[in-house]
């Protein structure tokens, strides 16, 4: 097969004898052996059959395999959320003395990691702006460092990092670059191709896409998710195999899903750009993006969050929330529906005001994760709660 969609698709779990088209569901805990031989050559990892499905599952495996084939990956492992993968990363490839270099626009989530539970295991960490130079990631780096770490598009800040000039500053300094890909999706840009190591996911949002189950995932250097395999078999973060079926078959449709979701957030920005009640509108695929130019050299769409700046601040975000009617608010995005958030009164809420303005969120940031609904229903609904 030539296309990439189509091995996606054709790539399953082998066919049992009752002919499935589907694959099916491997709910079970753990898996059985004819003798005892088989039974020490799979603990002493002899062989790679499925043990415990903690370990591995055959549904897991499926997600993976189709995950790798979006991503241009060696390999992968799933785990249960996408936190857990972020964590994951981190402890498997970071020890005592090591620091960490990451973006300062990161998940909330991801920021306390970073800020409160590595210090806590010796692991030093330090922040640089998403608009940074190449001289900048450069003075940055020590000679403890081990990984870089970066989003792009970040969240919810929508700022664009160049993958490729990172990249060539980590392999120059023999640095593990890590990039999260939750907003891009594969589907968007790889960046492996571009020159990471590890690529993480919350397959929660867009990978799923519909609101369904949790979910993460780590793609990359077979070495390196080795060591990440093997932290995760020992703690366990593991996918349930009834979330990694949804999660498998969810990859089927993402393209096409992707596809729509980019062009309706696109449509989106321009009806919002300019508009009295709004600052700005920030979306990658805008000519008035500050990174245009990058996200036009390494993004194949725009992905489908974009986000704007009220005016009037805190007070403001939440009478645009209030007075939404179709979007919903909810800790989520991704989903098939479209939805609205105020970073500075939810998600971000802990950072001080000067901590949010350097990741780019200002009291009146409005975030939209742009569903599957009708564009002109999805800008008419913005529109009146901006008036309202």
């Amino acid at each position: 097969m030539k296309h990439t969609q189509s091995k996606l698709i054709r790539t399953q779990i082998p066919r049992t004898a009752e002919g499935e088209h589907a694959s099916p569901m491997y709910l079970t805990s753990s898996f059985c052996f004819d003798n005892a031989e088989d039974m020490r050559a799979a603990f002493a990892d002899e062989t790679d059959v499925n043990i415990y499905s903690r370990f591995s599952n055959p549904n897991v495996q499926e997600f993976i395999d189709r995950l790798c084939i979006l991503e241009n990956a060696e390999a992968g492992f799933a785990t249960a959320t996408g936190m857990s993968a972020v964590f994951g990363s981190f402890m498997a490839l970071l020890k005592k003395g090591d620091h960490l270099l990451s973006c300062e626009s990161v998940f909330g989530s991801t920021h306390t990691v970073v800020s409160k539970y590595l210090p806590k295991y010796g692991i030093d960490f330090s922040y640089i702006s998403a608009n940074a130079t190449a001289a900048q990631w450069e003075a940055a780096i020590t000679p403890q460092t081990k990984m870089i770490y970066i989003e792009t598009p970040t969240n919810p800040g929508l700022e664009v990092i160049d993958i490729a000039m990172v990249s060539a500053i980590a392999k120059k300094h023999n640095i593990i670059l890590n990039v999260d890909n939750c907003f891009a999706t594969p589907i968007g840009q790889t960046p492996i191709d571009l020159g990471a190591d590890i690529v993480i996911h919350s397959a929660t949002k867009w990978i799923d896409g519909q609101g369904r189950v949790l979910g993460g995932a780590i793609v990359g250097r077979k070495n390196l998710i080795h060591e990440i395999y093997l932290f995760c078999r020992a703690t366990g973060p593991s996918l349930s195999p009834f979330n990694a079926w949804v999660l498998s078959k969810s990859l089927e449709t993402l393209e096409v899903r992707m596809e729509r979701h980019s062009s309706n957030a696109l449509f989106v920005a321009e009806k919002l750009e300019g508009h009295s009640k709004i600052n700005f509108v920030k979306y990658p695929f805008l000519t008035s993006h500050p990174h245009y130019s990058i996200a036009k050299k390494q993004m194949k769409n725009g992905g489908g969050i974009l986000c704007f700046e009220i005016k009037g601040g805190i007070e403001a975000g939440r009478k645009f929330l209030n007075n939404i009617k179709m979007l919903s608010l909810t800790a989520n995005l991704g989903d098939t529906r479209s939805i609205a958030s105020h970073p500075a009164s939810t998600t971000h809420a802990k950072l001080s005001p000067a901590e949010r303005a350097a990741v780019s969120i200002s009291d009146g940031l409005i975030r939209i994760s742009v569903g599957l609904e009708h564009k002109e229903d999805i800008v008419a609904d913005i529109l009146q709660a901006l008036e309202a």
